[in-house]
């Protein structure tokens, strides 16, 4: 028993000599730090890099595998957006733990929690920034699948969330470090008026824009004609101007404060789009062939897959100057440009057929000249034989002999 509790002594003797070793190895100051605090600032570190690693690699696989067994993709993409915000700002905390551990002054610890603060609401500003934009796709996907005429400004709509978030987000993250919000607003608000003042032209631009996303008078890919200047495809509509790309594939960009006080035409608005034109026929064309020509048209018109026949209309016109009118008005059920050629082409292709069927000829621009006994009678006393040989005597001849 002695010998046990000698042993004891001597083990709990050797035990207490280590951490007594320890605790001086750990009081060993290098750089103004003790060791310790060193070594659990370095842990902290080492614990940051380790779970930025884990969050990222393990955790958020296995929610996106989750996520990838819904019926929507719309999950997937939100868990996307938010993996690298949420992993930095795991990184970023060890970071500041591992600082704040070291005995610092109180006015650095300050400084140090308002810095992270501040980092910390940029990151939460960022991920708001990736779901917005994955909000937004969504918002356009669902209203291009319903054909809302809203789907074309949602880029709009995306930027000017964006900008609000952001303009937020810097007021927020100025309170985190600790300034006077209220200094800052008021401040803003006086620089706000002077630059109001100067940039009264990109303000009513971004007035313009919020006329045309409450309007919706186009969306981008529309075909669109603005007075007599613009004539193409919406490309892009921004917070100051709207992008159209025209038929000879140059870009203006149009102020959106124009586009709200000027006569837009949509033409990609139609739901069909119209032919109208008048086919002339010869004058030694019978009734009975006029009649028949314009009953084969409307034939040609009900049978065309491509027509729209709501409504359609073919008449003998008009007496023309030199040839009797036929009017043909349709609709083709496209709107699209080479669609509407196309059909209009084959139209015309069959009504040609159908005029050389009937044995008929389409009229030209033609004049007549009747002459009375008289004249024809002056003519014909008028021989070779009485036309002087001598040029220059010809009546109303009194120029030079002699080309120049």
């Amino acid at each position: 028993m002695t010998i046990f509790f000698k042993s004891s002594s001597l083990f709990l003797a050797q035990v207490n000599d280590q951490i007594t070793k320890i605790d001086k190895f750990y009081a060993l100051e290098i750089l103004g730090f003790t060791v310790g605090d060193l070594l659990l600032s370095f842990g902290l570190v080492l614990a940051a890099f380790i779970s930025h690693n884990i969050l990222a690699k393990i955790i958020f696989k296995q929610l996106l595998k989750l996520a990838q067994k819904t019926k929507t993709e719309y999950d997937d993409r939100v868990i996307l957006s938010l993996e690298i915000p949420v992993s930095y700002f795991i990184f970023t905390f060890g970071i500041y733990l591992a600082i704040i551990v070291f005995p610092l002054e109180t006015e650095a610890h300050k400084i140090y929690t308002l810095a992270f603060k501040g980092i910390s609401m940029f990151f939460v500003i960022w991920g708001i920034l990736r779901l917005v934009d994955v909000a937004s796709d969504v918002f356009q996907e669902t209203t291009e699948k319903k054909g809302l005429s809203i789907s074309g400004f949602v880029p709009l709509i995306k930027k000017a969330v964006r900008a609000f978030i952001i303009i937020l987000g810097i007021i927020i993250i100025i309170d985190n470090l600790g300034y006077s919000v209220s200094g800052f607003l008021a401040t803003l608000g006086l620089g706000g008026a002077a630059f109001a003042f100067a940039a009264k032209d990109t303000i009513a631009n971004l007035y313009g824009s919020v006329a045309l996303a409450l309007d919706r008078p186009f969306k981008v890919g529309d075909w669109i004609t603005v007075g007599n200047q613009v004539d193409g495809d919406v490309e892009e509509i921004g917070l100051r101007s709207t992008k159209v790309r025209t038929w000879p594939k140059t870009v203006i960009s149009i102020p959106n404060n124009v586009l709200a006080n000027e006569i837009v035409n949509n033409w990609s608005r139609m739901p069909k789009r119209r032919v109208k034109q008048i086919i002339g026929i010869t004058y030694d064309s019978s009734p009975e062939n006029i009649e028949g020509l314009v009953e084969d048209i409307k034939k040609i018109l009900m049978e065309d897959q491509g027509i729209n026949n709501d409504f359609t209309l073919v008449n003998f016109n008009d007496f023309g100057e030199s040839s009797l009118n036929l009017l043909v008005y349709y609709f083709t059920k496209t709107t699209a440009w080479l669609g509407y050629m196309n059909i209009k082409q084959r139209i015309n292709i069959k009504i040609m057929h159908a005029v050389k069927e009937r044995g008929l000829s389409f009229a030209f621009p033609t004049r007549t000249l009747n002459i009375d006994r008289e004249t024809e009678k002056n003519f014909e006393n008028f021989s070779d034989q009485n036309i002087p040989q001598n040029d220059t005597n010809l009546p109303g001849d009194h120029g030079p002999t002699e080309p120049y």
